[in-house]
């Protein structure tokens, strides 16, 4: 091969390394690469340079998209971390990943005042879920609860129970107008959200205090045989066993629905698509199981943590408290319908004005519920949507008997899990 032709292939082989090495930095400021969720509205791309510009210098943080899915999130992650990625500075996880991460090593805790100052104005229990043995792994970034939404040109008040929600549905069904009650059948995280909803609401819980062993017992018999009466009843969607939140959202654009249990981002997207059917599409807290006690729905969200291997650690705390302070946090909302985790905003009149459920969300989330805090919450997951699936299917007391039985056996590392 001739001399100058080597040269021209070697030069491109020999620059790789270098531009690889110098990918982490810009100019001489330290680059922190934030992994998260694919956000279509912008806001997390807005966030990312606002706070770049206010950290001066000191770094630049750079907005990587995650895949879509919580699945393909948590695993890209995991396979990234396990090799101690050092490229991972901050990263949203999703509320039931904490105990595992940390656990892990792959995250670092928040101590002394960068501790204090993530938790000054933090709405209690989205703090709960970046909690994992009294020690703060991650920073809640965003929260996110289920409403109740229904279209008041068919029902005059909301109801407040289950029991009034399948009744209504059942006198519209009989009247011939749109009458469906939407809500996440499939099996996936979704259908587990419902089951620890209705559990919650009941009284109960999955695991014990000390996330040890399973605590299901009667409330969780309650909770089984709702989801399997609204499967069997004409509120049930016919594609109830495949539907996840963003198929309950299209059905109730398009006019099949009167209910739906979703989180707040239906709320710009029926404005959107919809403006006729928008009139009517109103919004009440999420459905009590019994008249006497509130709901207590699951809440969802992104918490951000700091990578265990990062080499920017200092500067990637500092980051992680810009990238949710109070301004990203507005437009994380206003833009995306993603509930802030700071109390403050919920008594704001501009913000307020701007996302009119807010008083709404407020209420939700101070009786909330948290999935089950614990390392083995994926395969908690997993024997629940399992075992619910199909709803229609569901025998309550002999499903809840299988869930027990499987749960005792991921906390021991027992057992195949489905």
């Amino acid at each position: 091969m001739p001399r100058g032709l080597r040269a021209l292939l070697v030069l491109p082989l020999l620059a790789s390394p270098l531009a690889s090495c110098g990918s982490g930095e810009h100019a001489g400021v330290p680059t922190l690469n934030w992994y998260n969720f694919p956000d279509d509205s912008g806001a997390l791309d807005s966030a990312a340079r606002n706070c770049t510009r206010a950290a001066k210098g000191r770094y630049r943080i750079v907005y990587h998209k995650l895949p879509r899915t919580a699945d393909g999130q948590r695993q890209q992650l995991v396979r990234r971390l396990a090799a101690e990625d050092d490229s991972i500075d901050v990263m949203g996880l999703d509320v039931t990943w904490a105990a595992e991460f940390a656990e892990a090593g792959w995250i670092l805790p928040w101590t002394g005042r960068t501790r204090r100052l993530a938790e000054q104005g933090t709405l209690r229990v989205p703090l709960q879920t970046g909690t994992w043995k009294d020690r703060l792994y991650a920073v809640p970034y965003n929260t996110n609860t289920q409403l109740l939404w229904y279209r008041a040109d068919l029902v005059d008040e909301p109801p407040r129970t289950w029991a009034q929600m399948l009744d209504a549905a059942r006198r519209l069904a009989a009247e011939g107008k749109p009458h469906l009650v939407e809500i996440q059948g499939a099996q996936y995280e979704g259908l587990t959200v419902w089951f620890n909803t209705l559990v919650a609401s009941a009284g109960g819980s999955v695991l014990d205090a000390g996330a040890t062993a399973p605590s299901l017992g009667r409330p969780a018999v309650r909770a089984a045989t709702i989801m399997r009466d609204l499967a069997r009843s004409p509120a049930a969607d016919p594609s109830l066993p495949n539907q996840m939140e963003d198929q309950n959202r299209l059905a109730m654009e398009s006019g099949r629905a009167a209910f739906q249990l979703n989180y707040p981002f239906v709320h710009p997207s029926m404005k959107a698509n919809n403006p006729e059917l928008f009139r009517h599409f109103r919004w009440a807290p999420y459905p009590r199981v019994d008249a006497s006690r509130p709901a207590r729905p699951t809440i969802g969200g992104i918490n951000l943590a700091v990578g265990a291997y990062s080499r920017h650690p200092r500067q990637a705390f500092e980051a992680v408290l810009c990238l949710r302070n109070r301004e990203n946090q507005i437009a994380a909302a206003v833009d995306g319908g993603l509930p802030p985790t700071l109390r403050e905003l919920y008594s704001d009149e501009e913000f307020v004005r701007n996302y009119p459920f807010a008083d709404a969300i407020r209420q939700a989330l101070e009786n909330a519920s948290v999935r089950p805090r614990t390392p083995a919450y994926q395969n908690v997951s997993i024997v629940i949507a399992h075992t619910l699936s199909p709803p229609s299917a569901i025998d309550p007391r002999r499903s809840v008997e299988t869930i027990e039985g499987q749960i005792a056996d991921a906390l021991q590392s027992k057992g195949l899990i489905p």
